[in-house]
């Protein structure tokens, strides 16, 4: 591995515990994920940062605690490094405001606080990214698609529907459910989830709406960028979390289980489009309803996923 080229990673996995939306995998996820960073992809341990939502945890996933790590890491990166963020969590859609998308609808991932990060913070971040620099996102939620604001989609939604046999928790909480939850903490009337958010999380809250809407048109991607995301659903699909009895021992995300399937079956690099199409298959045999997508430039389809290191 070239010296100076950095592999830094952010890692998150919520399980919301003792709530109504209880997932049972998202942990699991992320702690198999650290192993194989550091095993086959030459990640440093001490560069890899992992936040859940475990009983005990020092540091909770909130919103603004998933968003300094990752600005944090941002930050530090430079020409050649690879950063890679790994969700396993809730996801949810919400109404776009932008002007003429009046049934057009927004993706976001659901912090343990409820304290929305959505496309456009996901935007931001890949528009800081330093020149020859990448940004590999894998998202196992729901309505994980298009999670990156105006990336180039390569694998895209999928016109063969799958059917369902299997017994699984969808990792998605609905809009209204979310507006319900964020008017409880802010005793405010309206629709509007913004204005809760606002309210409740101040500075914290996403960018989506602490822009004046106009500024908002400022944060397109520049014409190819170094934004990669590995989705597991199309953006109107949902995403499944299997629990231990289902699971056959370990609970999972069937979305980051069928990555670790591919990459345990091919040691050698594959490319990022490579990854996301043996995951599709390993669901269809599987029996799920979830398309996973690529979005990312023509170039970064066919690279190599977390540019592996070659063996030695």
């Amino acid at each position: 591995m070239d010296k100076g080229k950095k592999r830094l990673a952010v890692l998150v996995g919520c399980n919301y515990a003792n709530t109504q939306h209880e997932l049972h995998g998202c942990i699991n996820d992320v702690v198999a994920m650290r192993e194989v960073l550091v095993e086959r992809f030459g990640f440093d341990p001490s560069h890899i940062e992992l936040l859940t939502d475990a009983p005990g945890s020092l540091v909770m996933p909130t919103g603004a605690n998933i968003k300094a790590s990752l600005n944090e890491m941002m930050n530090k990166a430079e020409a050649g490094d690879v950063l890679f963020f790994h969700y396993s969590g809730h996801g949810t859609r919400i109404p776009s405001w932008k002007p003429g998308h009046h049934f057009r609808q927004d993706e976001a991932i659901v912090p343990c606080d409820f304290n929305l990060i959505t496309d456009v913070d996901f935007r931001q971040l890949v528009n800081r990214l330093p020149r020859g620099a990448t940004f590999t996102i894998l998202s196992d939620s729901c309505h994980s698609g298009g999670l990156i604001d105006k990336e180039k989609e390569q694998i895209g939604p999928s016109i063969v529907k799958n059917t369902t046999s299997v017994s699984y928790t969808v990792k998605t909480i609905p809009f209204q459910s979310v507006l319900r939850h964020l008017s409880s903490l802010t005793s405010i009337n309206t629709s509007d989830i913004g204005t809760h958010l606002l309210e409740f999380f101040g500075a914290d809250a996403s960018l989506k709406f602490r822009l004046p809407k106009l500024e908002s048109d400022l944060l397109e991607s520049l014409k190819t960028d170094e934004g990669i995301l590995l989705s597991g659903c199309q953006a109107d699909e949902t995403s499944a979390d299997m629990n231990a009895i289902e699971g056959g021992g370990k609970a999972y995300g069937v979305f980051s289980n069928a990555v670790h399937m591919a990459l345990n079956e091919n040691s050698g690099a594959l490319s990022n489009r490579k990854v996301v199409m043996m995951a599709r298959r390993v669901l269809e045999a599987q029996g799920f309803a979830q398309h996973p997508c690529l979005y990312c430039s023509d170039g970064n389809a066919d690279a190599t996923f977390l540019l592996q290191p070659e063996a030695n």
